[in-house]
């Protein structure tokens, strides 16, 4: 692969991971009410899910999804369900300074991460997209999916660091209760504002 297509693939990953959607909005609303040392299994989770998403879209069983509908349909509906769940748990938070240190409160775990990005169309759109896009023909088709994977796994990382970054410091500017409850609340609403996209996006 040459380095002008890396380029252009970087490019590519880092518009799509950078941007908002499900899994930044939960990167930031974990990383506010838990700081960043919590928040690494979502984190992790997050990044090995793009990765399962993207194997899978390079070795045909993202093609299930064409052949039989019925299966992309049953996505759509778990996915919307799934984001409500989330944005439920996110807007219904309770109100603590933040405190790294602290045990209190429950952070999304790394399975739930990973799930997520089955049900998360946006994933599949950035793992199909990079492989119909950037993959090469023939005897070069694996190592340009080991490029494509290395490159996803970098820039999803340094995305994923900075909306937690980004929401640790939301964080520390919380000082109130009535200042997280509207954060919270705020956060809850774009995250379950993401399920029309999943039909209409």
């Amino acid at each position: 692969m040459t380095l002008s297509l890396i380029f252009s693939l970087s490019i590519f990953m880092f518009i799509s991971a950078i941007t908002p959607g499900p899994n930044n909005l939960l990167l930031t609303s974990s990383g506010a009410n838990f700081g960043i040392r919590r928040s690494i299994p979502l984190c992790l989770g997050i990044i090995l899910g793009m990765q399962t998403i993207l194997l899978l879209s390079a070795f045909g069983v993202a093609a299930l999804l064409l052949i039989y509908p019925a299966i992309h349909m049953g996505l759509k509906i778990l996915g919307c369900l799934y984001l409500l769940w989330l944005a439920w748990k996110t807007a219904t938070s309770h109100y603590q300074r933040l405190d790294t240190t602290t045990s209190s409160g429950k952070p999304i775990k790394i399975y739930q991460g990973w799930l997520l990005q089955f049900l998360n169309p946006k994933t599949w759109l950035m793992g199909l997209g990079a492989i119909s896009s950037y993959s090469l023909a023939g005897e070069l088709y694996n190592h340009s999916i080991f490029v494509i994977s290395v490159v996803m796994l970098i820039i999803n990382t340094l995305a994923g660091v900075i909306w937690l970054v980004l929401g640790s410091l939301i964080g520390q500017l919380l000082k109130s209760r009535r200042a997280w409850f509207t954060f919270n609340i705020a956060m809850g609403g774009l995250t379950a504002a993401c399920v029309p996209l999943i039909w209409f996006g």
